[in-house]
């Protein structure tokens, strides 16, 4: 079987060599794809066809996918997790230095300066006294959240002399492995503010997250502190920052996220979504995205997926593959089973895995599976998806 996959965003020509020309076509304008690949197009109001079996973002955050409608049709939204963390850690990192030394208001001031070589030496020694600036090494880096950027920030952190304290309450094993013995461990958010000289903030923009940072956490930190966003701009309170910007409680807020309200602000630095904007990032978030994708489009597995569970189930010689996915109620895999047994299949292997809401369900089976066995599952109360993959062997 070949696969039309639509494109909504330039999407780096290593990750689309992924998918051999022999079965995927791939095209910024294509009618009835089976998947999108998608970087910051917004797909809200975007119509989805009837074909569509999956969405990949060559990225992390999935804030411009109609996830929720996605899921509802069975429809798994792929990302690329971790994969521009190195990118977005050294903006982070590059924004802790640009706030410490004052350097992009020094570099406005020289700019601006006029006249001949006395002049301007003499401009250079006046100016550089507005802006005495401090050193890292010593001060206190709180970092919220703890996923693939957090942990890199936290012990990069470090490693520049910094002390670092984390606040993660739903910190994977993984991502404790990897972060440094040494980062402390916030009891809370307030506690983090009250203890910190710097935050920065890497969480997903979340109902539970939008305005997180706001007035009453702002007033815990020392005056002159330094506050970072390279997460998501609703996740701090816009107006809040001012406020503590013009009061001097905040030295610099660095964000990646532009407004009429602080792109011209002299305390603040704001960036044009820089994040994950290197060679090195789009490449690896579009390898990403594209391997999941067409490992969920020729053998059903679902791995790095932001609405359902990883489910993976190495192939059975000889069989069919079938995958179901299906609200997280009683009795799915019954009903499933009992429709495969009226057909005559047999399951040599089943996966099922739940996650929330949702559950996912990959079969392997001996037997004739045909449309009017999936027809038959399609029809199942519950059942949001249903296809056959391909024979196994």
């Amino acid at each position: 079987m070949s696969y039309r996959i639509l494109t909504l965003n330039h999407i780096s020509v290593r990750g689309l060599e992924r998918l051999p020309r022999d079965r995927y076509e791939v095209a910024s304008e294509l009618g009835q794809p089976h998947a999108v690949l998608v970087r910051s197009a917004d797909m809200h109001r975007l119509p989805l066809p009837d074909s569509l079996l999956a969405v990949a973002r060559a990225g992390a955050g999935t804030n411009n996918i109609p996830v929720a409608a996605l899921s509802k049709r069975g429809i798994p939204v792929f990302n690329a997790p971790g994969a521009n963390a190195n990118a977005v850690k050294e903006l982070v990192l590059a924004g802790l230095l640009l706030a410490a030394r004052n350097i992009c208001q020094a570099w406005a001031y020289t700019r601006e300066l006029h006249g001949d070589a006395a002049a301007l030496e003499h401009a250079v020694e006046e100016g550089k006294r507005r802006f005495v600036g401090f050193e890292l090494p010593g001060r206190t880096l709180g970092v919220i959240g703890l996923g693939a950027v957090g942990v890199q920030v936290a012990n990069s952190a470090e490693a520049l002399g910094m002390k670092v304290l984390g606040y993660d309450p739903q910190i994977t094993v993984q991502r404790a492995w990897q972060l440094s013995s040494t980062v402390q461990q916030a009891l809370s958010l307030d506690d983090l503010f009250a203890r910190a000289d710097a935050v920065s903030v890497h969480v997903p923009l979340l109902d539970s997250t939008r305005g997180m940072v706001n007035a009453a956490r702002l007033r815990l930190l020392p005056p002159g502190a330094v506050l970072l966003n390279f997460a998501r701009a609703a996740i701090v309170n816009e107006a809040d920052v001012i406020a503590a910007l013009d009061g001097a409680q905040l030295h610099a807020y660095v964000c990646d996220f532009p407004t009429q309200a602080l792109k011209n602000h002299a305390r603040a630095i704001t960036l044009p979504h820089l994040g994950a904007s290197t060679l090195e990032a789009e490449e690896q978030c579009a390898v990403m995205a594209a391997d999941a994708l067409r490992d969920f489009l020729e053998h059903g597995n679902i791995r790095n997926c932001v609405n359902f569970p990883e489910a993976v189930l190495p192939p059975v010689l000889g069989s069919q593959r079938i995958a179901i996915a299906n609200s997280n109620v009683p009795n799915m895999v019954g009903q499933i089973s009992t429709c495969l047994a009226g057909a005559g299949l047999n399951i040599s292997e089943l996966v099922n895995r739940s996650r929330g809401e949702y559950a996912y369900t990959l079969i392997d089976a001996e037997g004739a599976a045909d449309d009017a066995l999936i027809q038959r599952l399609r029809a199942i109360d519950g059942v949001l998806s249903a296809r056959l993959v391909r024979a196994q062997g």
